[in-house]
């Protein structure tokens, strides 16, 4: 299988359960959701200019690397077609996969393979303008290692986050971040709410590589 690969880089997870720890990155072309705050637009389209690489290449170049954290990411990976190959090939490598996916496509068929990545899988909040777009029953198969994220850019926001959260009692399921729309709402002013809402077993996650570096660098 062909797999359109826009970006591929060694750097440190940014944002969910391994931020920090170094990781492969493998952005895939293509997304079907254009959120309001998306910092990778550019990688969204059918026409994006990227390598056509086989499943063999792409763990090719990672096991090159030596790094044993693989994030798969976007665009939205989910819409790569027999990405199963892919995801087999490098965990039976011995590697760590995590899929970050935007939330709108079901995880169900992935959810019972034998090689299972991980998950950090978006709720996408009302700013975001694509909420309606989300498959709830994702819910049903996530596991303690997966991730659910909300990207918050107001207090409305928030407010739909601690209705997910508690509907479909996440705390219980998966980890759950909740992170900042960078440069529309103040971190502080999500921790005042959080103290203010007793949100227990709720992780505050800024993206570091955005700190770390230009908010508008790529591969990094």
């Amino acid at each position: 299988m062909i797999y359109p690969v826009v970006e591929r880089f060694v750097s440190i997870n940014g944002e969910g359960r391994k931020a920090g720890e170094l990781a492969v990155f493998i952005r895939f072309r293509k997304c079907n959701l254009s959120c309001s705050y998306c910092d990778t637009r550019w990688a969204n389209s059918e026409d994006c200019p990227a390598e056509m690489l086989s499943a063999e290449q792409i763990a090719g170049y990672i096991y090159g690397t030596g790094v044993k954290n693989v994030t798969l990411t976007g665009g939205e990976p989910l819409l790569q077609e027999n990405l199963h190959e892919l995801i087999d090939i490098l965990m039976e490598q011995g590697n760590n996969v995590e899929i970050e996916t935007n939330g709108s496509i079901s995880i169900a068929e992935m959810n019972r393979r034998e090689y299972r990545p991980s998950f950090t899988l978006d709720y996408k909040l009302p700013d975001s303008g694509m909420e309606r777009q989300m498959d709830l029953s994702n819910y049903n198969y996530i596991r303690k290692d997966d991730t659910v994220k909300f990207v918050a850019g107001s207090i409305d926001d928030l407010e739909t986050a601690v209705k997910i959260i508690k509907k479909y009692e996440l705390i219980n399921k998966c980890n759950v971040y909740i992170s900042p729309v960078f440069g529309r709402i103040d971190p502080a002013d999500i921790v005042d709410y959080m103290k203010k809402n007793n949100l227990n077993g709720v992780k505050l996650q800024l993206q570091l590589h955005k700190i770390i570096w230009n908010p508008e660098k790529r591969g990094v």
